[in-house]
């Protein structure tokens, strides 16, 4: 299962890697802030989701129930409980790559 919101691409995994470190969240958990607006790609946080980033900052999720993913300026979309990578969409220029900017 695949889904994508604006710039932020979420798959599903058969498991979270072993080598990563869980992250404290309070409220929600964002995955992609906005540069000019303040909006941001976020999910909120229960006592059944739990976020990871490896070595290179790519985010997981262990999701174990369903949640949507938000945003102000996108219709919310709803995950299944699961495990998920996160990947921003990223830009190539002849000067750098860099993520895209919302």
């Amino acid at each position: 299962m695949q889904y994508r919101q604006g710039d932020v691409f979420i798959e599903q995994i058969s498991s979270i890697p072993q080598d990563v470190k869980k992250q404290e969240n309070k409220e929600k958990i964002i995955l992609a802030r906005g540069e000019a607006t303040g909006h941001h790609h976020s999910i909120e946080i229960t006592n059944a989701t739990e976020s990871f980033v490896d070595s290179a900052g790519l985010l997981y999720l262990n999701l174990q129930e369903n949640t949507t993913l938000i945003h102000q300026e996108h219709a919310p979309i709803e995950i299944p409980k699961g495990f998920y990578r996160v990947i921003i969409q990223r830009e190539y220029g002849p000067d750098e790559i860099r993520n895209v900017l919302d």
